[in-house]
């Protein structure tokens, strides 16, 4: 199926579904910002909404906040009560996802860490916290950074969902070795093979995995 045929089916797809206000809102805030127009696919955004209510899950770590539409989306599965810890390099980005996800009725429910996300990472391993869900959008050179920091805070049965592996297609051109696709190729290898996850992999919008910690 070539790229033009795939968006065809992914905008059929979407056009079954009604417009959720709130996330269009939150898109809108972001476009106002002037923030980058990268918020996770409104297919993939249902998505994580039903692996965390399937899972049962009562907390979950983001990696990438943006304007807070990934984030309202996992907060949406959560357990009644559920918390969402969130890891964002810039305050500005965090302070905009936070009126949103409390303007959504979530703003009690979500903790927000400013700062570079390996060193919250690591933070959070020294307090011994343990994640029951996690969703990867960040810097794509420390995707297998981010992976192995997700396994190591999970509690077993753990989900772990990560965006834009295609990376507009830049993945599988191989005339293409700038260190993001580099890195994201090391990426996809990593969770195939990993021992301590089962995975599997989605080809649809930018490409997304999802594996569960053994």
């Amino acid at each position: 199926m070539t790229n033009e045929n795939l968006q065809t089916v992914e905008t059929y797809l979407d056009s079954h579904y009604e417009e959720d206000k709130q996330l269009t809102s939150i898109k809108q805030s972001i476009a106002e910002a002037d923030m980058p127009a990268i918020s996770v696919a409104a297919g993939y955004g249902r998505l994580l909404t039903l692996l965390a209510r399937g899972s049962k899950a009562e907390r979950a770590l983001e990696i990438g906040a943006l304007g807070g539409y990934s984030g309202l989306c996992i907060l949406r599965g959560l357990t009644s009560g559920g918390k969402l810890t969130s890891l964002e390099l810039r305050a500005e980005y965090a302070e905009l996802a936070h009126r949103n996800l409390t303007a959504a009725g979530y703003g009690e429910q979500v903790e927000y860490r400013i700062g570079e996300a390996l060193d919250s990472l690591k933070q959070l391993e020294e307090e011994e916290a343990r994640f029951d869900y996690f969703f990867i959008d960040a810097d794509k050179e420390n995707y297998a950074n981010y992976l192995e920091y997700a396994i190591r805070l999970a509690r077993p049965g753990a989900i772990i969902a990560v965006d834009n592996l295609l990376l507009q297609g830049r993945t599988m051109n191989p005339e293409k070795q700038g260190p993001s696709v580099q890195a994201m190729r090391k990426f996809i290898d990593n969770m195939a093979h990993d021992e301590r996850l089962e995975s599997a992999m989605m080809p649809a919008y930018d490409g997304l995995a999802v594996a569960i910690v053994k």
